[in-house]
């Protein structure tokens, strides 16, 4: 993938790459290197460490796929091998990453929208000596898990954040669509929504998997109640099917979403979205690759015990235009 520009939370992170790069003399291509790593994970010499990546992120979804690239651009720029797999049922997460540390990685990423499926495996990790860095989900209990660090948006401020700008639109009552069950996450976005909106929202279950059924789901719901004003939906795929299940009722309720795609440019371009809360997710990526090959080659933390957010951010009519570029690369 072409490089593209960097945010500069990466550059400040690969400014500190630098003066261990130097004095490690490592090669991009996994040559010798003319001094020890540091040796604070699994032992990998610096120029030749293997990094696991495991989400549970879903095959072909855009968010995720953008986090991919992330990592493996970052895998790219620094000569490391990074090995990213992905599961959506939590306990074959578990299981990749009970496979990567049979395997001697160097280094895990792993995102926990279920923390307590993923404990024992996070856990047995960090007893084996290999460093771990969680993404996106479960923050809150890295730190207890054994994770050096965590690289993510916190949910309940970026809710707070969507809910207080679907108050300065005039939204009073919201409908929060929760697409996947038990993903603490996304019960944190609807709460911080109330919080921001300053009234509870209402939330919905739907199947992410099932599109056709979420949009029939929500024109019921739009239908049931007339005074619904604003639908916050917390994935990019299911914000286009919000947008048609509004037509379907024949509802005035503005829609807002979390996290981009080209369908979520599109329609804040055309005025169909109102705005969406971008995560910036290529930085999800990215960064735990830094981070942990700071770590392996010289005991380097980053956060100082507290999370690197990397959100929220609003893309609306003012900025989307700009945004729409880098997305197409890829990278947003």
């Amino acid at each position: 993938m072409a490089p593209t520009p960097r945010s500069s939370a990466v550059a400040l992170l690969l400014m500190g790459v630098t003066a261990p790069l130097v004095l490690a003399a490592c090669t991009t291509d996994g040559g010798e290197s003319g001094a020890d790593g540091a040796g604070g994970g699994g032992g990998g010499a610096a120029g030749d460490l293997t990094l696991s990546v495991i989400t549970h992120g879903s095959a072909g979804d855009a968010f995720w796929d953008v986090v991919q690239n992330g990592a493996e651009a970052a895998g790219e720029d620094l000569g490391i091998s990074v090995d990213y797999q992905s599961d959506g049922d939590p306990q074959r997460q578990a299981q990749l990453i009970d496979a990567a540390v049979n395997q001697g990685v160097d280094g895990i990423v792993v995102s926990m929208a279920n923390p307590d499926a993923l404990q024992d495996s996070v856990e047995a990790a960090v007893e084996e000596g290999i460093p771990v860095v969680t993404i996106n989900s479960g923050g809150e209990r890295s730190a207890e898990f054994g994770a050096i660090g965590h690289v993510g948006q916190d949910e309940t401020i970026a809710g707070q954040g969507a809910g207080r700008q679907l108050a300065a639109d005039g939204a009073a009552n919201v409908l929060c669509v929760v697409h996947e069950a038990g993903n603490i996450g996304l019960e944190q976005r609807c709460s911080g929504a109330s919080e921001g909106l300053g009234r509870e929202v209402t939330p919905l279950q739907v199947d992410v998997n099932d599109l056709q059924g979420a949009q029939s789901t929500i024109t019921s719901q739009l239908q049931s109640d007339p005074t619904i004003d604003a639908v916050l939906t917390l994935n990019s795929a299911v914000a286009a099917v919000a947008v048609a299940a509004t037509g379907d009722a024949g509802s005035e309720a503005q829609v807002a979403t979390f996290d981009l795609n080209e369908d979520v440019i599109r329609g804040i371009q055309d005025g169909d979205i109102a705005f969406a809360v971008d995560q910036q997710q290529y930085e999800q990526g990215y960064l735990p690759i830094v981070m942990l090959k700071l770590y392996v080659e010289n005991l380097n933390t980053v956060g100082g015990g507290q999370p690197v957010l990397t959100g929220p951010g609003i893309v609306d009519a003012s900025n989307v235009d700009e945004i729409a570029d880098l997305a197409s690369a890829g990278t947003r």
